[in-house]
């Protein structure tokens, strides 16, 4: 690889000539188009006018302003090893083929961890932080057989990594990178420092010492995360209608913390009585999560709209709430309902997984 590298564009294209390298496409021998070199930076001028002086380019990642800083940061912060600064904004990249809905884009969201530690222990900081991304992903609802992680060694390595592993997702056109975690090294600080002339090592009160911390830096782009949620959590599935014919109900089983609601409040019926009981209890439940009120067509039609938008629990308000001041949740992953007043709902935080015992046995009876 390294050979390969030290090619000019010339001699590049006399090697693939020389080898005899055939298209994997058509077979074909000597139809390779000349090499040209790829400018992946989109590049632009500050001011009004074109001037050599005033060539900018826009970003390809949020890191290097962190490094830039990283005195600052010590300094304001007094930040001991190990310390982490955060950060999330857009990046450029001119791809060469950008395409697969979210996951490849010029302009993107960008998630950076740059996590400084001491030179000793960055191996250790590398598996503990491979090891928290891997685990968040399960965590918040990606299925296991989706996830893996694909390790980077010798000549695999990006020229300023000591260690590097992709977690991946298998998304609907195959796996591919999710999230990357790289042990940076001292590459990075080194390079400003030698740039800029700034002093950029850390100094260690304890030992008197100054060296250039390793970082390790957990980098996720928002689009990636996005699109690997959506697809993992949607569902079709057949379940029985009124009728008791089988149709087609789509899910997108998120889990809670993304759902765009918590609960939904439904009142059965546009009774008086009926929607002057349920927005009480939406008023009420309103307050300690984030909830949707919906009267337009039938219960079954509201139940839909809620599943398909990924909203975990319904709160039915039929006629017996009139009387027994109960209502009706629903579970949106296994349409298993319990019944329990106001009040028990709000004896603890408003999450499916408080329920999840009660519904199953709910749904364990309705099947038997």
């Amino acid at each position: 690889a390294a050979a390969v590298a030290a090619l000019s564009l010339k001699e590049l294209g006399a090697a693939i000539a020389d080898a005899g390298i055939a298209c994997s496409g058509c077979g074909s021998e000597g139809s390779f188009a000349e090499p040209r070199a790829f400018n992946l930076l989109f590049k632009t001028h500050m001011g009004p006018t074109e001037e050599s002086a005033s060539v900018a380019y826009l970003r390809p990642e949020t890191a290097q302003g962190v490094y830039v800083h990283f005195q600052n940061v010590v300094t304001t912060a007094r930040a001991t090893l190990p310390f982490g600064v955060g950060q999330m904004g857009k990046s450029f990249r001119n791809e060469i083929s950008p395409g697969q809905f979210l996951f490849r884009t010029r302009e993107f969201e960008q998630m950076e961890l740059q996590y400084f530690v001491p030179p000793a222990e960055s191996a250790k900081w590398h598996d503990y932080w491979v090891e928290y991304c891997h685990d968040w992903l399960l965590r918040h609802g990606l299925r296991p057989e989706n996830v893996r992680r694909a390790v980077y060694e010798g000549d695999e390595l990006a020229h300023y990594a000591l260690a590097c592993t992709d977690i991946e997702y298998r998304f609907p056109f195959g796996w591919d990178e999710l999230w990357g975690v790289a042990n940076r090294g001292s590459y990075d600080l080194e390079c400003h420092s030698r740039g800029s002339g700034v002093d950029l090592r850390y100094h260690d009160k304890v030992s008197n010492e100054r060296f250039y911390p390793h970082v390790i830096e957990p980098a996720l782009g928002t689009g990636r995360l996005l699109l690997a949620i959506l697809a993992d959590a949607f569902r079709e599935e057949l379940v029985p209608d009124a009728t008791g014919a089988a149709s087609q109900r789509d899910v997108l089983a998120l889990h809670e913390d993304f759902a765009p609601y918590r609960l939904a409040v439904l009142p059965l019926q546009r009774k008086d009585e009926l929607m002057a009981m349920a927005e009480g209890v939406y008023d009420k439940l309103s307050q300690h999560a984030t909830a949707a009120f919906d009267v337009t067509g039938s219960i079954g039609k509201r139940y839909r709209r809620q599943d398909e938008i990924g909203t975990p629990l319904c709160v039915t308000v039929d006629v017996e709430s009139l009387t027994d001041g109960a209502v009706t949740l629903r579970c949106r992953d296994t349409m298993a309902q319990i019944r329990l007043t106001v009040d028990e709902l709000l004896a603890g935080p408003i999450r499916h997984d408080r329920f999840a015992e009660r519904f199953a046995a709910a749904a364990a009876a309705s099947s038997s």
